[in-house]
């Protein structure tokens, strides 16, 4: 984060605490300072999926900033805002991240997050963002505010989209409550196939267990229905 003007303290009042998820030291630092400058002195740090869930349970922080990508286990920050809020629908999630893609973008909103900014903006903006989240309203820097409302507007761009046919029905299967074996028999295919299915799925919809794909499943279907 580049080092612009400086937020006044004097314009924002302690929030206790304040968690930070992400799994670079660097990023961290950066964060800390930025809210310690705004006059949050208490600040909880975690370093992955897992040590960042356990401090939210324990911590039930009002707002969160959470990165969406951790090494060796690609999107994981989604289905990590999608339990935080499942256990306190009240917490306030920030996203920090370096990905500019409006379908990830997307994902993270509908996951739970309030807001999304980048890493690569200056800090001031990292703090308008945690500002306006903090209060309970959406932040999106302007360019990926205008590419998410595109996307929304034209359904051809999500990311259902680019699954094959055959994916679709086991997609739409899976939100109908359907066991991989029953899916298989109706479908005329292998256990593995559905299971190899699946997998893929995964990976294009940027979720990490079947859980969250299920999650995508039932969302899509309540769009479609």
């Amino acid at each position: 984060m580049n080092a612009l003007t400086r937020p006044d303290p004097t314009k924002t009042r302690a929030l206790l605490p304040v968690l930070v998820i992400d799994d670079h030291p660097i990023v961290l630092q950066g964060c800390r300072r930025v809210l310690e400058d705004a006059g949050i002195e208490t600040v909880a740090e975690a370093t992955g999926v897992v040590s960042g869930y356990r401090a939210f349970f324990r911590l039930r922080p009002p707002v969160v900033i959470c990165d969406l990508t951790f090494q060796g286990n690609g999107l994981a920050g989604l289905g990590l805002i999608r339990r935080m809020r499942a256990v306190e629908p009240s917490t306030r999630i920030l996203v920090f991240s370096m990905h500019n893609d409006p379908v990830i973008v997307s994902r993270a909103l509908e996951a739970g997050a309030l807001g999304y900014v980048l890493k690569d903006h200056a800090s001031n903006e990292l703090f308008q963002a945690f500002e306006q989240v903090r209060i309970g309203e959406v932040y999106l820097d302007r360019r990926l505010a205008t590419e998410v409302a595109m996307l929304r507007a034209d359904p051809r761009r999500a990311p259902e989209t680019q699954l094959t046919p055959r994916e679709q029905q086991i997609l739409s299967r899976l939100a109908q409550g359907k066991s991989y074996g029953t899916i298989a028999s109706e479908l005329s295919v292998s256990y593995k196939t559905v299971t190899n299915a699946c997998s893929q799925m995964r990976q294009k919809l940027g979720v990490r267990t079947l859980a969250e794909l299920i999650h995508v499943a039932v969302t899509q279907a309540q769009r479609q229905g």
